[in-house]
Formats: structure tokens, C-alpha cells, sequence
């Protein structure tokens, strides 16, 4: 039923920028708590920014002041500007969802994820 698909992955140099996008189906993106997650090699899933279906985000403490997250109602996706980006921030990142409008800690929907990797 509802399906997220994430694009925009790839191998950086320390201090660069990527954009992820997430495409959305199944739910509408400005009415349900929806975000970022990412797990790197042999540590948790943590999240990165989630954005409720009011329009609050919220950051990873890792991520603030460099990552911004916004949705497009009318295309119903998902972005997430990742500036400033440092080694420790290479893993898979994944598009998740919510059943609520309110962020919860585990999202009940997952994309398959895009690889993002900083290195010299």
C-alpha cells in the first residue's frame, strides 16, 4: 500500500553536499509524520530529520546546522539537503513513514534505501 522510493546516493568528499529525494505513495506527505533514517556497519538505525504532517521538524543531534528537510505537497516527495557532510555520516539512508501524524520511534514504513559515502 504505501511505498517510498529514495534516490540521490553517492560517494562525496568531506565538506560536500548531497540531496535526497523520496518518492512518496500510498500516504500524503503533508499529513503524516515522515523522514530520514540511517544505519551504518554494525551500529543502530538512528534518525536523521523527521518532518510531522503539521510541518514540525526535528533533527538528529549528529545533523543539526547542516541538514535541512522539506516535503512538496503537490509532487508528494520527500528532500533532505545534507551540507557540510562528514565521514561519519557514510551510511544507508532511508525514506521512512509514519501511520501518524506525529513522529513516533519506529516508523512502520521503510524504503530500500540509498547508500550515501564520505570519503577522500
Amino acid at each position: 500500500q504505501v511505498q517510498l522510493v529514495e534516490s540521490g546516493g553517492g560517494l562525496v568528499q568531506p565538506g560536500g553536499s548531497l540531496r535526497l529525494s523520496c518518492v512518496v505513495s500510498g500516504l500524503s506527505v503533508d499529513n503524516y509524520a515522515i523522514g530520514w533514517f540511517r544505519q551504518a556497519p554494525g551500529k543502530e538505525r538512528e534518525m536523521v530529520a523527521i518532518i510531522s504532517g503539521g510541518g514540525t521538524t526535528y533533527y538528529g543531534d549528529f545533523v543539526k546546522g547542516r541538514f535541512t528537510i522539506w516535503r512538496d505537497n503537490q509532487k508528494n516527495t520527500l528532500s533532505l539537503q545534507m551540507n557540510s557532510l562528514k565521514t561519519e555520516d557514510t551510511a544507508m539512508y532511508y525514506c521512512v513513514a509514519d501511520d501518524l501524524p506525529i513522529p513516533t520511534t519506529k516508523p512502520p514504513y521503510w524504503g530500500q534505501g540509498t547508500q550515501v559515502t564520505v570519503s577522500s
